[in-house]
């Protein structure tokens, strides 16, 4: 996990728990796919002056949103149903951490970081469902998710890194990553992709 500088690793039950749950744990990927395209078309909405990062970030949106539809067709094609859309508590938490009184700046900047540190785990448990889930067609999938999502947490970090000169990001990046490794400690136990 070096790349992704996590404090904590997911302890590889929760891969188990996934693979007893696949209709479920499809069901919270797919809607954990379209929440991060709008995701990035918020970002984009708050921040249009950035040229460049608008442009990345439509095409990771346009990205996701297909995530979403691959993750649709596998619900399809196994007889299974999307259920409705499910409560992500871990990033419900991991927003608490943002700076909500900040210049436009640092807003932007907290939420490139806090996108990052969403694509950074979600990478990390696809590594984690790659390598462990019996089930070989998930198994594939899921590995080339976790490529895709590594480079989204470049492009997220980077776009910090580029514009927020005047703001030590790396220092925020630390701070982020030392909350994460908290709260993701009460994490790990249900079906979920962040559970």
């Amino acid at each position: 996990m070096s790349m992704l500088h996590l404090k904590l690793e997911t302890d590889p039950r929760w891969a188990t728990i996934a693979e007893d749950n696949i209709e479920e744990i499809l069901t919270d990927h797919a809607w954990c796919e379209q929440k991060a395209a709008t995701n990035a078309i918020t970002i984009i909405t708050h921040n249009p002056q950035y040229e460049d990062m608008v442009t990345d970030l439509l095409e990771l949106a346009k990205e996701e949103l297909e995530h979403f539809q691959m993750v649709h067709e596998i619900i399809k094609k196994r007889g299974y149903k999307l259920g409705r859309e499910r409560k992500d508590h871990y990033v419900n938490e991991l927003y608490k951490f943002m700076n909500k009184g900040g210049s436009r700046l640092q807003s932007m900047v907290d939420r490139l970081l806090f996108s990052a540190m969403i694509e950074a785990r979600s990478c990390e448990r696809f590594k984690l469902l790659s390598n462990r889930i019996k089930d070989q067609e998930l198994s594939k999938f899921y590995y080339d998710l976790m490529v895709s999502e590594a480079g989204h947490y470049t492009t997220f970090i980077g776009f910090a890194r580029k514009y927020g000169q005047h703001i030590d990001v790396d220092k925020r990046w630390k701070e982020l990553v030392e909350f994460e490794g908290e709260l993701i400690k009460s994490y790990g136990k249900s079906e979920t992709i962040h559970g």
